[in-house]
C-alpha cells in the first residue's frame, strides 16, 4: 500500500470532467481519477473548510459510522478495472471488528477527508496507471519539437547575461 494524499482538483479542458489527483507522498509519481462535479465538490469543500449548512452525504456517512461507535480506518484504492478506479474503505468497529466496504474512489476519498483516514493505492495500481510529470510532458513533444527546443536551448546557453548586466548599468 502507497500513502498519497490529494494534491488537487482539477476540470479537464478537453470533456470539463473533474481530475482528482494524488500524490504519492514520498515520491514525484501521481494517479489522475476522473470523479464526478458533485463528488468534486464535496471533497473541494472539505479541503477548503467550507461548512455547509445541512450535511452532505459523506457527512452524514461518517455520522453515522461514529454514531455506530466505529471509525473509518483509512481508505484503499485498491484496482483499476475496465478503466474504472475500485476502493474499499476499511472500519474499526467497537469490539475489535474490522469491515471492508466496496467503494467509488471518489465516495471513498471524500469520506477519508471528512473522517481525517489516510489514502492509500495499491502498488499494482501505480505501476499500471501512475504519472511521472517530466517524463509524460517529455513523451508527448515529437521528435521535430524536441529538436527545435534543442535549438533554443543552445542558443539560451550561448548567451552571455553578464554582459547584459553590464549593458544595463
Amino acid at each position: 500500500m502507497i500513502p498519497v494524499s490529494i494534491d488537487s482538483i482539477r476540470v479537464s479542458l478537453a470533456s470539463s470532467s473533474r481530475l482528482l489527483l494524488l500524490k504519492e507522498q514520498d515520491a514525484e509519481r501521481y494517479l489522475v481519477i476522473v470523479i464526478g462535479e458533485p463528488e468534486a465538490e464535496a471533497i473541494a469543500y472539505q479541503m477548503q473548510g467550507i461548512e455547509v449548512p445541512r450535511p452532505l452525504t459523506h457527512d452524514l456517512l461518517k455520522n453515522v459510522i461514529g454514531t455506530l461507535g466505529g471509525r473509518v480506518s483509512h481508505v484503499l484504492i485498491r484496482e483499476l478495472k475496465d478503466e474504472t478506479y475500485h476502493a474499499t474503505v476499511f472500519l474499526d468497529l467497537a469490539g475489535g471488528r474490522q469491515l471492508e466496504i466496496d467503494s467509488r474512489s471518489s465516495d471513498a476519498i471524500a469520506l477519508a477527508l471528512r473522517a481525517h483516514a489516510s489514502i492509500y493505492v495499491n502498488e499494482r495500481v501505480m505501476q499500471t496507471a501512475a504519472i511521472e510529470p517530466e517524463e509524460d510532458i517529455l513523451n508527448m513533444v515529437s521528435d521535430d519539437e524536441k529538436q527545435n527546443l534543442s535549438a533554443f536551448s543552445e542558443f539560451i546557453d550561448s548567451l552571455d547575461l553578464d554582459k547584459l548586466d553590464d549593458e544595463e548599468a
